[in-house]
C-alpha cells in the first residue's frame, strides 16, 4: 500500500511546493531539511512564493503529472 520516497523525490516532483502554497495560507510549510533527508511541519510567516519559483513548481508538477499519471489511474482504479 506504500512505497517510501525520499524528501528529495517529493521535491523535485513539484509536490511539496504544491502543498505549500495551500498551506502558507494557514501560516504552515512543510520543510525539507536536505542533509538528513527529514521532512517536518512548521509555523512560517512567508506566505506564497515568488514568480520564478511559482513557474518552477508548475512545471515540475506537470512533468509528474505526465510521467505517472497512466499509474495513477490505474491505482485509482484498483
Amino acid at each position: 500500500m506504500l512505497e517510501r520516497k525520499t524528501g528529495k523525490e517529493f521535491r523535485e516532483s513539484g509536490l511539496l511546493w504544491f502543498i505549500n502554497t495551500t498551506l502558507h495560507m494557514f501560516g504552515w510549510a512543510i520543510v525539507w531539511e536536505p542533509d538528513t533527508d527529514e521532512i517536518y511541519a512548521a509555523r512560517t510567516k512567508f506566505r506564497g512564493f515568488d514568480d520564478e519559483n511559482n513557474t518552477k513548481g508548475y512545471i515540475n508538477v506537470s512533468k509528474y503529472l505526465k510521467e505517472n499519471i497512466d499509474e495513477l489511474l490505474k491505482e485509482a482504479s484498483e
